[in-house]
């Protein structure tokens, strides 16, 4: 086993996620990154580690506790390279963020603690107190006679030590960053000219006193912040009484509750006062405690405002036209004539909300399915197809209630569209619908004929804006009968449909996924050409790992563009040295699943909605579409040829997990950033220049 804890042949998936959210710290660090945008950076690191803990670090901390005895050591000791990897993450954070605010500093923009402030901005911050945030504040005073406060996860707190002359108390108090803005802009000190912001801990520090006053005579008070993250899994149980949104109800109350598998504290923290945490919060060796800077939820530097001139963040890229559906008054006759593919946030969501918009409205629609996955707030979507139930269309609508941290949002969802007259179906039981489909009949001609979507990413008005994924609009009446079978497998899961040209999971995405790895090992091992590149956010299915293996070692060019997770490990010497795999992070985060085969030179195209993961390919109902159309294959192919070529946001997988970047071989090299480079293909329909990339040998010119 290497240093990185790699073994063999085989990266842990938790090691190598950490490695990804390590590609976006390293964003944070770059330079020629405009400084909001890198602060910005840094809240997404946060965020991302904190689904980290509740999610994956739960799982192996659960595994590590009730596995057999043999498995439990190998749990521990990853547990222990999971700590010892985030404790290294986080002072690299503290670095950056520092370094960052020194070079918000040098663009007029402060970011200032309470120790910093000059009379006339305490004066400020005092009447803000007073005005704003105390009728918020509820602190509370632990006592070992009663529980201790049940803390969010989603929230910071102030652990405070109050110190009289007799006694030394502890008290608990929630920042209201659920309510009040994290950031607060303050006066610049007089005479000074910049843009001064203060974080909202840091106000309520200002007046820490005032929250106790004439309650205790003190003789100090210190307040440090904290953060608690728990295992975000839910059980449901198998109540046979309670429906399943009654057990999704009540589920979603234990999570609140569930147990704590990581504590952040200021490293400042007194001794006494961080153990008193630790023995009322009952965290064990299992449990991550972790010092860290006085700064927590960071996630929140996602929102961080731009107080300065519009180029200190990234200059938006506009919406690109689809001349094939606006060269039509109406969508459907635009799909009819040719196969859409739409590439968000390059084109506009708009098209799909279109699609829907009319569908309701058009007299000679039937009916709407729809499977619903994660939502925006206030979705245009879920309002066309309430005004197609008010249009007398028949509206099915699958609601996934499992969509991990949308659960509460899809329990409300789910009422608002019944009380709309939307027929709503809750998936399929011990199954995930993950799939992005949409089926619409419509009459045409005393014929009733489909009108379908097969993308990639949900149907999300305001992660399209920020999350690439492809759409497929198709008038294909064979792909538009498997996918309304698809709705009825969701509805009757009892029946299991044959399927032609879809790759639907659980039912046969492994079986294809393997059978067309297979061909393309057979030609090779025919002395054929062949080639395989997967475009993916994750790649950890053993199984699917040991067949390109066996695709490598039997000659086959694998190109592998992984955002995430990807356990195989590329480049070892008679295992995979003809994988190459690389990691692209930017603007955008990258979120298609593209699977291409070589197919002796008759390439294959597949969109699918599915990671490669067992959970996707085994325990979700996932939709693989093929793509036909010869003008959709060309744009994916270039696409994919234009992120390959990528040697400014690149980086390269390999078995040290170090990020490092594919700069250009040769100083007169053309520098390619994939994500700027497509928005110009997209527009103007031009490649940029590129070596000779398809199906090469990796390690070839």
């Amino acid at each position: 086993m290497t240093d990185s804890g790699v073994r063999d042949n085989w990266i842990p998936k938790e090691l190598s996620w950490l490695s990804f959210n390590e590609r976006v710290l390293q964003e944070a660090a770059d330079a020629s990154v405009p400084i909001i945008q890198r602060v910005r950076y840094l809240g997404i690191f946060s965020n991302n580690m904190d689904e980290f803990f509740r999610v994956r670090v739960a799982d192996v901390r659960r595994l590590a506790a009730f596995s057999t005895p043999s498995k439990q050591e190998e749990f521990k000791q990853l547990l222990e390279k999971i700590q010892l990897r985030v404790v290294e993450l986080q002072r690299r954070f503290d670095q950056i963020y520092l370094a960052t605010l020194k070079d918000l500093r040098k663009r007029g923009i402060y970011l200032v603690s309470e120790r910093q402030l000059d009379d006339h901005q305490r004066e400020f911050a005092r009447n803000y107190f007073f005005e704003h945030i105390q009728p918020e504040l509820v602190p509370i005073i632990l006592d070992d006679n009663y529980p201790l406060p049940e803390l969010n996860d989603a929230s910071i707190y102030l652990a405070i030590k109050l110190v009289s002359a007799d006694q030394v108390r502890y008290a608990i108090l929630e920042v209201p960053t659920n309510r009040l803005s994290r950031f607060i802009s303050i006066p610049s000190r007089k005479g000074k000219r910049g843009k001064v912001m203060m974080a909202l801990e840091n106000l309520i520090r200002v007046c820490l006193h005032d929250v106790f006053r004439g309650i205790f005579q003190l003789d100090s008070v210190e307040a440090y912040t904290i953060k608690l993250t728990r295992d975000a899994e839910l059980e449901l149980g198998e109540e046979v009484t309670e429906s399943f949104f009654e057990r999704m109800e009540r589920s979603l109350k234990r999570r609140r509750k569930a147990d704590p598998v990581r504590f952040v504290y200021d490293s400042d923290m007194p001794e006494d006062l961080r153990d008193y945490l630790a023995r009322r919060l009952g965290l064990g060796r299992l449990d991550s405690v972790l010092p860290g800077g006085r700064y927590h939820n960071s996630k929140d530097f996602m929102g961080f405002p731009n107080l300065g001139p519009a180029y200190l963040e990234l200059k938006p890229l506009p919406k690109i036209p689809v001349p094939a559906i606006d060269a039509h008054d109406n969508i459907f006759d635009a799909i009819a004539q040719q196969d859409v593919l739409l590439y968000y946030p390059y084109h506009s969501f708009t098209y799909v909300i279109n699609l829907l918009r009319t569908a309701a409205i058009d007299p000679a629609v039937r009916s709407i399915s729809v499977s619903l996955y994660r939502v925006a707030s206030n979705s245009h979507v879920v309002d066309a197809l309430i005004n197609a139930v008010a249009n007398h269309k028949d509206v099915t609508v699958v609601v996934e209630l499992q969509a991990r941290f949308d659960e509460e949002a899809n329990l409300a969802l789910s009422h608002r569209l019944q009380e709309g007259g939307v027929n709503v179906i809750f998936g399929v039981p011990g199954l995930k619908v993950h799939g992005k489909l949409i089926s619409i009949t419509r009459q045409e001609n005393n014929t009733a004929r489909y009108y379908t979507h097969i993308g990639t990413g949900n149907f999300n008005e305001k992660t399209a804006e920020v999350y690439t994924d492809f759409s497929l609009l198709t008038y294909d009446q064979e792909i538009g009968e498997e996918a309304a079978k698809t709705f009825e497998f969701i509805r009757y899961n009892y029946r299991r449909p044959d399927y032609k040209h879809l790759v639907v999971s659980p039912i046969n995405s492994r079986e294809r996924l393997l059978g067309m790895i297979d061909q393309e090992v057979e030609a090779a091992k025919g002395g054929e050409d062949s080639g395989l590149t997967f475009k993916c956010n994750n790649l950890v299915d053993s199984d699917l790992i040991d067949k390109l293996y066996e695709a490598s070692q039997a000659g086959v060019p694998i190109r592998l563009i992984v955002r995430g997770m990807c356990s195989l490990v590329p480049g070892i010497k008679g295992v995979s040295d003809n994988i190459e795999a690389i990691s692209i992070v930017d603007r955008f985060l990258e979120h298609p699943r593209v699977y291409m085969f070589y197919n002796g030179g008759d390439p294959r195209y597949f969109l699918s909605s599915a990671d490669l993961m067992t959970r996707n390919i085994d325990y979700r109902v996932e939709v693989m579409c093929p793509v036909y159309d010869p003008v959709a294959k060309k744009t994916l192919q270039d696409i994919l040829d234009i992120q390959w070529a990528d040697n400014v946001k690149a980086r390269v997988l390999e078995s040290n997990l170090v990020n490092r970047l594919r700069l250009p071989r040769k100083k007169k090299t053309k520098r390619i950033r994939s994500q700027e480079a497509i928005h110009r293909y997209l527009s103007k329909g031009r490649l940029p220049r590129l070596r000779k990339l398809s199906y090469r040998p990796p390690n070839g010119d």
